[in-house]
């Protein structure tokens, strides 16, 4: 792990990220304390589970029905 202050990272910010995209974590200190850490992102992927859902969304028998003629005209600016 390695400290740097405030103006070292907006200075050298560039070089900071490439550090910590090949794994290091870097502490920023502000007046010689610690505050805040800089750390890769780690991206996982979840599996998509077919049926996840099942159960939990209800879809209306009628969901494909034709709108009413006063919700059409709306839609057509008549």
């Amino acid at each position: 792990m390695h400290t740097v202050n405030i103006h070292y990272a907006k200075t050298h910010l560039s070089k900071l990220i490439d550090s910590v995209m090949h794994g290091e974590e870097i502490i920023i200190a502000k007046a010689g304390k610690p505050a805040a850490k800089l750390v890769p992102i780690t991206l996982t992927k979840s599996k998509r589970k077919p049926g996840a859902l099942k159960g939990k969304i209800k879809i209306s028998a009628d969901f494909d029905a034709p709108l009413p003629e006063s919700l059409l005209n709306q839609f057509e600016g008549k």
